[in-house]
């Protein structure tokens, strides 16, 4: 089975602080809501690689579902990806996040690596304990710088050393 990597928008690849040098702003319209977003093209390019790579498949976890397709990874060079729905929201049972309960439910027994701002030990824990999943990485990503090249590297790393990866 791929491995996935699942990724979220804002705080990873739409950072909450000053962008560096290389993020472009685009102003987003969803219905009647504006958002700014600032995005790095390369990222694109990385994540794309870093799948080639690993043998692993890009899906969307962000509560941007379909959108992202729209407004974020044509500009930042992603091809459409499949979608982790995001509703209805649950009610916690461990202190997990509003998208653990989704995403266990989307990748089933798949091994994944998951980017994401908002992770913690409670939704690791809740991935274990209520799911028992036991094959996958999340890799809580600051959400004022976004993602970096080191949760790339970790990301290559633990799918590589557990034997996800299919050496391309």
């Amino acid at each position: 089975m791929k491995p996935l990597l699942l990724i979220d928008v804002d705080g990873v690849l739409n950072p909450f602080g000053r962008p560096e040098p290389g993020f472009r702003r685009y102003r987003c319209t969803l219905g009647r809501e504006v958002y700014t977003v600032h995005l790095n093209p390369r990222h694109g390019a990385r994540l794309l690689e870093l799948a080639l790579a690993t043998g692993a498949e890009l899906v969307w976890a962000t509560t941007w579902e379909h959108h992202a397709n729209e407004w974020i990874a044509p500009r930042i060079g992603l091809p459409p990806l499949p979608v982790v729905p995001m509703g209805p929201v649950q009610e916690s049972e461990l202190g997990e996040m509003f998208k653990t309960p989704h995403v266990a439910e989307y990748v089933e027994s798949r091994p994944f690596v998951w980017f994401d701002d908002q992770v913690a030990r409670e939704d690791e824990e809740y991935l274990r304990e209520r799911q028992g999943l036991d094959r996958f990485l999340l890799i809580p990503v600051d959400p004022v710088n976004g993602l970096t090249s080191a949760h790339l590297a970790m990301a290559r790393d633990w799918l590589t050393l557990s034997g996800f990866s299919q050496g391309r």
